[in-house]
């Protein structure tokens, strides 16, 4: 890699359409653990599962989703280490979020699953070594039907802009609708992928794709020493303040389960540089009293104050586009100080949504003072089943139609094969976040892989500002002390 690359290209996915749903495929989604093998999910390329004897993948396009038909799966896993003495069916009922706990105990019952190949009863006590094995016919969400971009690619790595709303790996209710089956299935079913970075599902831009092994553990090396440089691009809520700004603040796993992490003193270290890049007001901002008609009010509260009160969004006029400098690379790190600021990112389903942090939107609250994470946890474990998991919209002309949106739930309907609970296609705000890997580069500046601006970082129509972002000079000057190995 020795080239910067500012410009996308397109390669147009595979589109096969279904009729017979129904084949058998197998994940291996858990390495053993450490007293049975050294190896580990991070090692294992991308591809080390059984061959699908379909091909290409059954993929269909339509309404602008890439759809997947049912099938039958079997997922297989060994034994973690918080699952030892506990039984099977407490385990599945406390892990596995998409199915009711009824369906679990007839799935252990009549033997859909298994322990080391055998029917178990629901009281069965797991042991290390134990491998569980899940047989469904698998239901896969659809996901966005943009094309996978291929930013360079030479006999040693593929750099790719990925779309959001993608699933890097196979892995929950995702196999086919993944990065690295689309992108096999455009290439050959012995293609394999070594993914160098990992990005969230929803969030787009740059990712590594070795080709083999040294390529892969070379570009690793150099990330775990912290001399690559990476940059997102977030849009956020409000006017962002100016100038470099440093959060230093840690960052704890409350919810391994749920994916939800808050700002804790006893988390890990995390640091991030932050600098507004374009700060658009909405198109029609909101009038504000004159000094004279506020001092006139002060003795009376207005409608307009109290409404201030219970929907505090109002105040935040606008959006920023933000360019975020993670230093560390913990889980959600740039979302959850985003929110620890005051400006999540726009139309972040978890950590912008007034359903699960109340108004002040998790702002400043280190401590869980507002809002307790027994709270947090049980509010968010309703999104997607009863309630509809939405991101605040905080264009001031979108407020009222906040709770009108609408994202994937529970349909009512339920699959005529296996009587699964069916789901509604995904909403915007669950196949996109304002969240965008844009760089990354070498310190010593020996290469540099760029991507286009995504169309929601642009100007808005009637608006004039940046269509493209410097270099990360200011960004790293702010931490170069504490950080040097980011300097040049």
């Amino acid at each position: 890699m020795s080239r910067t690359t500012e410009m996308m290209s397109s390669s147009t996915p595979a589109s096969t359409a279904v009729t017979i749903p129904g084949f058998e495929s197998l994940s291996v989604e858990d390495s053993r653990p450490t007293e049975q093998s050294a190896q580990s999910v991070g090692e294992t390329p991308a591809s080390a599962k059984e061959p699908n004897p379909d091909w290409p993948a059954p993929y269909y396009l339509e309404n602008g989703l890439r759809r997947v038909a049912p099938y039958n799966y079997t997922y297989k896993t060994w034994c973690k280490q918080r699952w030892r003495g506990r039984e099977i069916l407490d385990v599945f009922e406390s892990e596995f979020r998409d199915r009711p706990p009824a369906y679990y105990k007839q799935a252990i019952e009549t033997g859909q699953v298994c322990v080391d190949g055998k029917v178990v009863p629901p009281n069965y006590i797991l042991k290390n070594g134990n491998l569980v094995s899940h047989t469904i016919h698998r239901h896969e969400p659809p996901v966005s039907a943009a094309p996978i971009g291929i930013l360079h690619e030479d006999d040693d790595m593929i750099v790719i802009n990925k779309p959001s709303g993608i699933p890097v790996h196979p892995a929950g209710r995702y196999s086919f609708n993944s990065v690295i089956e689309i992108m096999k299935s455009e290439r050959s079913p012995e293609w394999i992928a070594y993914p160098c970075n990992r990005l969230d599902r929803l969030t787009s831009g740059i990712m590594f794709i070795a080709k083999h092994p040294k390529s892969a553990e070379s570009l690793g090396e150099q990330i775990k020493q912290r001399s690559v440089r990476k940059e997102y691009i977030a849009r956020v809520i409000g006017d962002f303040p100016d100038g470099e700004i440093v959060c230093n603040q840690p960052i704890l796993a409350i919810s391994p389960k749920l994916g939800l992490n808050r700002i804790r003193a006893e988390g890990k270290s995390a640091r991030t540089v932050f600098k507004k890049l374009a700060y658009y007001p909405p198109a029609e901002p909101r009038v504000r009293p004159s000094s004279a008609e506020a001092a006139s009010d002060a003795s009376s509260p207005s409608q307009e104050s109290a409404e201030e009160k219970s929907r505090p969004w109002i105040r935040k006029e606008g959006y920023s586009i933000v360019r975020c400098l993670p230093v560390t690379g913990r889980t959600h790190q740039l979302r959850v100080h985003l929110q620890h600021l005051g400006h999540p990112i726009q139309n972040d389903p978890i950590y912008a949504n007034q359903k699960v942090w109340g108004i002040n939107l998790g702002r400043d609250d280190p401590n869980a003072l507002e809002n307790t994470d027994e709270d947090i946890i049980s509010r968010l474990g309703r999104m997607g089943k009863e309630d509809v998991a939405d991101a605040v919209a905080y264009h001031d002309e979108m407020v009222d139609q906040y709770y009108k949106k609408k994202a994937e739930k529970m349909s009512g309907e339920f699959c005529e094969v296996c009587d699964t609970p069916l789901y509604t296609d995904p909403g915007d705000q669950e196949l996109s976040l304002f969240l965008h890997s844009l760089r990354y580069e070498d310190a010593g500046g020996s290469w540099s892989y760029v991507s286009p601006l995504p169309d929601w970082a642009l100007p808005p129509p009637g608006f004039a500002g940046p269509t493209q972002v410097g270099n990360l000079d200011e960004l790293v000057d702010a931490v170069k002390d504490e950080n040097p190995e980011l300097a040049n």
